[in-house]
């Protein structure tokens, strides 16, 4: 029985015997993909249990709190099994932290701080999220960590422990936003890192000091200025924003 989101779905694993086979040592195990060995929950039931955890739902309440979607009592939650699902979660996690980054290269990287409510705790903690970009052009979770606040402090210890890593080639460009903090700590741990400020936080603070009334023309001409092919394309668009309302300049 498969817990999913639509409720318990029963599923027979197909028995697959190597009769070819002369020794144990040669016999050839079938996996499958489809259905995972000891497998109890779909995949998108176990990405959605951190999710509960990380806001607020407590070990002992999954089985009542999911007892509508997976059916009576809610089988494969028990406190004891949630309990032993954060101890793998924080297994993963030190395993991905630790990671070797040596053969990996990042063309662009993108630096913010997202503040989060997880746990319920009465102080929202600032989560540093560091992605990049692959010379293919794949998206990666480089690294994240809590820090205090935008500080300097915090993020030059989410870029030393990268670069300790093996992350040695510096990316060639950092995108973020208005913190000093991530600025000051990328020109110490990568000084040959060129800057660029992050364009949805300009828009963002441009179109907060204007009425609502003028919002969606102001952030259509802001459009054109970021899409333009080079510093001459809508050169007056770009003076007006710049001149009239832009708190960034």
């Amino acid at each position: 029985m498969i817990q999913t989101g639509i409720g318990p779905v029963p599923v027979a694993r197909v028995r697959i015997r190597d009769r070819g086979a002369t020794s144990p040592d040669e016999r050839i195990r079938f996996s499958s993909a489809l259905l995972p060995r000891w497998a109890r929950r779909s995949r998108s039931l176990d990405a959605l249990l951190p999710v509960l955890y990380l806001r607020g739902i407590s070990t002992g309440d999954f089985q009542e709190a999911l007892a509508a979607l997976l059916g009576k009592g809610a089988p494969n939650l028990s406190p004891a099994i949630v309990t032993r699902l954060t101890a793998t979660w924080a297994d993963e996690y030190t395993r991905w932290q630790a990671r070797d980054l040596s053969a990996r290269r990042y063309v662009y990287v993108w630096a913010d701080g997202v503040y989060l409510q997880a746990r319920m705790d009465e102080q929202a903690e600032c989560m540093l999220v560091l992605i990049g970009t692959t010379p293919e052009g794949r998206k990666e979770l480089v690294g994240f960590q809590v820090g205090v606040r935008d500080s300097a402090q915090s993020w030059r210890e989410l870029l030393v422990d990268v670069k300790q890593r093996g992350l040695s080639v510096a990316p060639t460009l950092a995108v973020g936003d208005g913190a000093l903090g991530f600025w000051k700590a990328l020109d110490e741990v990568f000084p040959g890192t060129r800057r660029q400020r992050c364009w949805q936080h300009k828009t963002a603070n441009v179109l907060n000091k204007v009425p609502k009334s003028v919002q969606s023309a102001m952030k259509a001409d802001l459009r054109r200025v970021d899409a333009g092919a080079s510093r001459g394309v809508d050169r007056r668009v770009r003076g007006e924003v710049r001149g009239e309302v832009c708190p960034c300049e």
